[in-house]
């Protein structure tokens, strides 16, 4: 599993350890030495949650990482949503994921949207990416 994004992230890292699945977080170099962030870090470490060094603008560090798991869970923010394309290629090169979940938690309907403004725009972005990892063949939740 891989996870990003700091509060969703803790919840779904935790849940995986807790279930007994082998877990995975995907942390910037820069994040390790954040101090606001480096409780998280040493939860992480204490539960045995596995540190992997990258960034999602870096395909040889996601590549890595995706080799390494059979699941795939994002949690960019709203304002990151085109990143996941960097994730769906990623996926696609590594050849081994099993299921995909993309960054639309609380979002079922992403293709029956009514919302205005921004709200629109995000639900749209969801659904032009759900249709790119369908376009793939990529399992996915």
């Amino acid at each position: 599993m891989i996870a990003n994004n700091q509060l969703l992230q803790r919840f779904i890292v935790e849940a995986g350890i807790k279930a007994g699945y082998p877990t995975f977080a995907l942390v910037r170099e820069s994040t390790l030495s954040n101090p606001n962030k480096s409780s998280i870090i040493h939860n992480f470490n204490t539960l045995g949650v596995n540190i992997v060094l990258g960034d999602i603008n870096d395909q040889h560090s996601l590549v890595k990482v995706i080799k390494q798991v059979d699941v795939v869970i994002s949690t960019v923010s709203h304002d990151q949503l085109s990143d996941q394309y960097k994730i769906l290629a990623a996926i696609k090169k590594a050849g081994n994921i099993k299921r995909f979940f993309p960054s639309e938690f609380g979002n079922d309907h992403v293709d029956q949207n009514h919302g205005l403004d921004e709200g629109k725009v995000v639900f749209d972005t969801k659904a032009t990416f759900r249709r790119a990892i369908e376009a793939e063949g990529i399992p996915h939740t």
